[in-house]
């Protein structure tokens, strides 16, 4: 289901009242097929419905300019949808296509202008009615059987993992991450912790040995919004993204590669971000980490006869590089990360890129199965996830292919589509309470809180309450842990929670942002969970809310022409007004209320903090810039400095920072397998509450048949 307002079409706010279809009834009618037919097509093919947040889930509506704009980009699909083979388990064709006889006949009309029977008149007035007979019986059978022939189940084409063999390739514990095999299936590689740190591991499939290619000898190798390991074409060295201190002559970002015999890994390509092989080995694709992710294409192969081809628009990225089998396209995920990201595919030429996907959600590793048939993750349009799905190029139809509760994190597979390896992982979030009046706090002094819920994310303190967010499937909610008291304050089905939620400096009120069947909206509830309502939904929205100093705005980031930029949002209901006029998201007011501060556009695998008066004029800070992964920024009540999240991508620290000096101190010394996910501070400035991602991975292989 779409959740964001379609190309071309008005904002939601500025759509005319005649804009609007309130019911599956009037959308059908609108679409000129029967209820059945576009319920399905929203279920299949995201067709953009919305439904209202009350008690009863059971009103929909759409905006015709949304469902015109998503019939021009899905019409491929809707024409090709007639011929998927039949509906699925336990789903009922609708009677629009059981007589697909006589779907043949209105097409003749439609294409012609006339019935058949009229087409075929005169004909008839030159032929015996045998004759006449017979090859109107002909004409139909063949029809007949041309249809059937699209229609009848193909297993391998309804899900391409229909005849796969599941088998688990590693069974550590800990972490194994970012998996990849060598275009022979012979070697799969990987990241683990298995020796403390993070290093690259290699194994021959089957053979159960495993080996440690780098012991300890990069400090950064973890991230997950790039393909971070490969093999050459050749199948003798593995290749690996990482981030080392910059020098004169070398980029602090590189592709590296270590010879699968082992040896001392060595620099593969200097200012590479990724990088993709042609499936000759003849031609190479890279980009860079610098603004929109510039894309270079070689055809010798040699990254100094690099010409640039694309670099994705202001705000957005462009990753995980693939060639299609005939060197025709590159396919990559672009988009705003995290999780506003789609397939998108370009000539090696250059040009204007094409859109391929509609998920605008968390999307990576596309891979190639066979020509036709392009496989990759995402996750559902409520967060969950992500799952494998697979894209028929042919008929531009996608569909989910991995089903369960198990959430994939990589996928890489063989040139022949004959071994695919892939990373299922079970995360989870614990909370910690750790003081930080005295000297620099370690791991070892934080204190676990116990949660009713098991897990928890998102924490924020109140006036003596910690609030926090719990998640069941496909379901968030606030829960409020008061002394030994736990109560949850807000819940709806089948929502999630955007950011974590925000509270109100004098009455407590909290706000929160929720995205339900594809559209968002900002809420507000009192700290005692009465008193529940939407301020509004007609917005699309992005990272963390916070309270103006006079409680009567709330500042969020609202996604504009596909940039996220901070409104302040009343309580009133009027118009929301603009803040900050660049790339800006997950807010947080001074103590005094002057000035707010915010995350400006991820550039590499780095963002600049940034900072505006209350009157949205500029505000200079000192050179602040933090590294991508987790971004929460908090100030240290009663002062003008600000507490951060300092390292790694995968592990960082709490540093506090003074706006006005620059001056630095570090708060923590965790462990390194303590990843931070959020945090806030109390109060009174004296304990922090931590959420430690915890994340249980295996690398798994998917064996197809050879054809």
């Amino acid at each position: 289901m779409s959740d964001s307002p379609s190309p071309g079409s008005p904002p939601p706010f500025d759509r005319p009242p005649d804009d609007r279809l309130d019911s599956w009834k009037e959308i059908a009618a609108y679409m000129k097929r029967d209820v059945t037919t576009v319920q399905r097509w929203e279920k299949r093919e995201g067709m953009p419905v919305h439904r209202h947040v009350h008690d009863k889930m059971g009103s929909v509506y759409a905006f015709r300019t949304d469902l015109d704009a998503w019939g021009r980009r899905r019409s491929p699909a809707l024409v090709d949808e007639a011929f998927q083979g039949g509906p699925r388990p336990g789903e009922e064709r609708p009677a629009a296509e059981r007589g697909f006889v006589g779907d043949v006949e209105r097409d003749l009309q439609s294409v012609n202008g006339t019935s058949a029977q009229e087409a075929a008149t005169p004909a008839a007035r030159r032929r015996p009615p045998r004759v006449w007979l017979l090859a109107a019986t002909g004409a139909v059978l063949v029809a007949v059987l041309t249809i059937w022939q699209f229609r009848r189940p193909d297993p391998t084409r309804e899900n391409p993992l229909a005849h796969a063999r599941f088998g688990q390739l590693t069974d550590f514990d800990g972490i194994e991450q970012a998996a990849a095999v060598s275009r022979d299936g012979r070697y799969a590689a990987f990241l683990s912790d298995r020796d403390g740190q993070m290093d690259l591991w290699l194994t021959q499939v089957g053979s159960g040995e495993f080996h440690n290619l780098t012991r300890g000898s990069e400090r950064e190798l973890v991230n997950p919004s790039v393909r971070t390991l490969g093999f050459s074409p050749d199948g003798t060295l593995v290749t690996f993204w990482t981030r080392r201190p910059a020098t004169p002559t070398q980029a602090n970002i590189a592709i590296w590669a270590a010879p699968v015999v082992g040896g001392e890994p060595r620099l593969y390509l200097d200012g590479a971000a990724e990088f993709d092989w042609s499936g000759d080995g003849a031609r190479l694709v890279y980009h860079t980490p610098g603004p929109g992710d510039p894309m270079y294409v070689s055809d010798s192969g040699r990254s100094s006869e690099a010409r640039k081809i694309f670099s994705a628009p202001p705000g957005l990225h462009s990753h995980f590089l693939v060639w299609s089998p005939d060197q025709a396209f590159i396919y990559f995920v672009q988009g705003a990360l995290p999780n506003r990201l789609d397939i998108w595919r370009i000539r090696p030429t250059g040009g204007r890129p094409e859109r391929i996907t509609n998920h605008d959600s968390l999307v990576s590793h596309p891979v190639f199965l066979n020509a036709r048939t392009l496989l990759y993750l995402a996750s559902d349009s409520d967060g969950s996830g992500p799952w494998i799905h697979s894209l028929d190029l042919d008929r531009r139809i996608r569909r989910r292919v991995s089903f369960g509760i198990d959430r994939y994190t990589s996928l890489a597979a063989s040139a022949d589509g004959h071994r695919l390896v892939a990373t299922i992982a079970s995360p989870k979030g614990t909370l910690w309470r750790l003081s930080i009046a005295g000297a620099r706090a370690e791991t070892s002094s934080a204190r676990r809180i116990p949660l009713k819920t098991g897990h928890g994310s998102s924490p924020r303190l109140g006036a003596g309450y910690l609030l926090y967010v719990s998640s069941k499937g496909a379901t968030d909610s606030i829960w409020k842990l008061q002394g030994d008291r736990a109560n949850e304050l807000w819940s709806a089905s089948d929502t999630r929670i955007i950011g974590g939620p925000a509270i109100g400096r004098d009455d407590g009120r909290i706000a929160f942002s929720i995205r339900q069947n594809g559209q968002t909206m900002l809420c507000v509830v009192n700290e005692d969970g009465t008193n529940a309502r939407i301020i509004t939904r007609s917005l699309e929205l992005q990272g963390d809310p916070a309270w103006t100093p006079d409680g009567q705005y709330i500042t969020v980031a609202v996604v504009a022409d596909g940039i996220p930029r901070l409104f302040n949002v009343p309580l009133d209901g009027r118009s929301p007004t603009p803040l900050v006029q660049e790339y800006s998201v997950d807010p947080v007011w001074s103590p005094d209320g002057d000035i707010v501060v915010f995350s400006g556009a991820d550039i590499g695998t780095t963002f600049e903090v940034k900072a505006v008066k209350a009157d949205g004029s500029a505000y200079p800070l000192p050179k602040l810039t933090l590294t991508r992964g987790a971004r929460h920024l908090c100030f240290m009540p009663g002062r003008r400095s600000l507490v951060v999240l300092r390292g790694e991508i995968r592990h960082k620290d709490l540093w506090l920072i003074d706006l006005e000096t620059g001056a630095e101190h570090q708060l923590t010394d965790l462990a390194a397998d303590f990843d931070v996910g959020d945090f806030d501070i109390s109060l009174d400035g004296h304990d922090i509450v931590l959420q430690q991602v915890q994340e249980h991975s295996d690398i798994v292989l998917l064996e197809l048949p050879r054809r």
